[in-house]
């Protein structure tokens, strides 16, 4: 590796003094950290998953209203903004490792509600748990695995949480489609839809026993020794003591400053702080007003709404999360190749793109024509192929990078508050939605997709081939944002007048 960082940026010190990474013993257990971590990503997945093919028999079996569905499927998706928010805070303070503990547990739990539920209360109860673990997954894992990466394959490695979310979300397609299929005439399959999630959780809470905790948490709780014997496992002695060196003296110089204190306060009174957790609140929003979601919890209905019957809905909307799958591999290939900021462009432009497609189609293609439930299909899979390639995994992992380590786990759940609030109105509402509009739905998501274009655009910093110390000290004094206007799209890359 030489001193400067990879994707052309303005290398701090930061990046300069570190040693090359090499590979090793310490590479292989970061590989190993990250598929045990990640098993977090795969419940995240699943439960939010499951619901696309569990909620009718559900509501048949059980005489639920259409209002009843959308509480049982939205409640864990508001509970999980709760959880987000929670989950940061309480990473920071009893660490990443105990946090997805905890939640493993909550997974466990959440699932036996649901599973022997009787009726609409307990099952709702069931789901505000699994909620609650979900929204904490989505926010101690990626950064659990940012804390843990060397910087130059961070994103790759971050990155992989979505891809077992995704991983997650194919999985119950196929488990739904399956077991419609072998036992859709049995009453309660949907019980074991949503049984195979105990699985994974176990699998995570006995794992992450045996995982390290996060050195950059241990460095800010005043725990060097266990912060070095970590990183001495993940990294070759040099580069161990350099990237522990660092740690330390950035948080010292944040306690010399008085920024040392972590907490809401700390946002309010710096105006870098908090203009990068409202950009980060946009860039979570952003994300859910794609819609991507409405396709995972209720891309059958979506299907049979252009055509399809109940049965070939299931069958197809495997092929969204294959999509997604497929998505996940390309995205987590141009990780550590293309700039945040070039994947979060290229994604909403092609995913407002496929937004206008479908509302066309829709709207021009006779409804009893054979082949409009085909087109629709493709254009929705070209849809999610879309998302996931290029801002799904760039969002999450920008999210993990982008905070300064004492208010991280805080900031990143604030975000993601208010991104797992927006997807939980969606999840409530896209019913009523596709009944009163139908495909002209996709209409809303193209226009809103504009306005987070313009945002994303004026407003985001970059993170890619920089260590999280050197964003920080970068943040904190608001050179971040000098780059934004010098920078211009072109070809897959960015144009830095400062270099030409």
């Amino acid at each position: 590796m030489s001193g400067a960082p990879a994707g052309g940026h303005g290398a701090s010190t930061a990046e300069v003094q570190l040693p090359p990474l090499t590979k090793g013993p310490h590479s292989k257990r970061i590989g190993l950290i990250s598929v045990v971590a990640c098993l977090g990503g795969l419940l995240f997945g699943y439960d939010t998953g499951v619901s696309s093919g569990a909620e009718g028999p559900m509501s048949e079996e059980l005489g639920f209203s259409d209002l009843q569905t959308g509480i049982v499927i939205s409640s864990l998706v508001f509970a999980a903004a709760v959880g987000a928010f929670l989950g940061g805070k309480i990473s920071d303070t009893i660490g990443r490792r105990k946090a997805i503990i905890v939640m493993a547990v909550m997974f466990f739990i959440g699932t036996l509600f649901v599973v022997f539920a009787p009726g609409f209360a307990v099952i709702v109860v069931g789901r505000i748990i699994l909620g609650l673990a979900v929204g904490a997954a989505s926010t101690v894992v990626p950064v659990y695995l940012a804390e843990l990466a060397p910087f130059e394959i961070r994103g790759s490695i971050t990155g992989r949480n979505e891809m077992a979310i995704v991983s997650g979300q194919f999985l119950a397609f196929c488990i739904n489609a399956i077991l419609n299929e072998a036992l859709g005439h049995v009453d309660g399959i949907w019980r074991v839809m949503f049984a195979v999630c105990a699985v994974p959780a176990v699998f995570l809470f006995f794992g992450m026993l045996r995982m390290p905790e996060s050195p950059r948490w241990l460095v800010e709780h005043g725990r060097l020794d266990e912060a070095r014997a970590v990183l001495d496992t993940i990294r070759s002695k040099d580069r161990s003591k350099a990237e522990l060196d660092q740690v330390i003296e950035l948080t010292k110089d944040e306690e010399e400053l008085e920024q040392g204190r972590p907490g809401l306060k700390q946002i309010l009174t710096n105006k870098w702080l908090r203009r990068i957790v409202l950009v980060g609140t946009g860039v979570a929003v952003a994300q859910q007003l794609t819609g991507i979601n409405a396709i995972m919890y209720y891309g059958p209905r979506v299907l049979e709404e252009s055509g399809f019957d109940h049965g070939a809905a299931l069958v197809a909307a495997t092929a969204f999360g294959l999509a997604a799958v497929i998505g996940g591999v390309i995205a987590l290939r141009n990780m550590d190749r293309l700039d945040r900021r070039t994947t979060f462009v290229i994604g909403l432009s092609l995913t407002t793109l496929c937004h206008l497609l479908v509302g066309i189609a829709g709207l021009t293609i006779p409804e009893d024509a054979s082949y409009r439930p085909y087109v629709i299909a493709v254009l929705v899979f070209l849809f999610v192929l879309s998302m996931q390639s290029f801002l799904n995994i760039a969002v999450w992992v920008w999210l993990a990078e982008i905070f300064p380590l004492n208010v991280r786990g805080l900031a990143i759940g604030t975000a993601v508050f208010f991104g797992w609030f927006v997807n939980g109105l969606l999840a409530l509402y896209i019913p009523t939605l596709v009944t009163a509009l139908g495909l002209g739905t996709f209409f809303l998501f193209a226009a809103v997709g504009v306005i987070m274009l313009g945002f994303m655009w004026h407003e985001v910093p970059e993170t890619r081939g920089r260590t999280l110390e050197g964003l920080e000290e970068d943040l904190l004094d608001g050179k971040i944002y000098e780059e934004l206007p010098r920078r211009l799209p072109g070809a897959g890359l960015f144009y830095d007048r400062d270099r030409h």
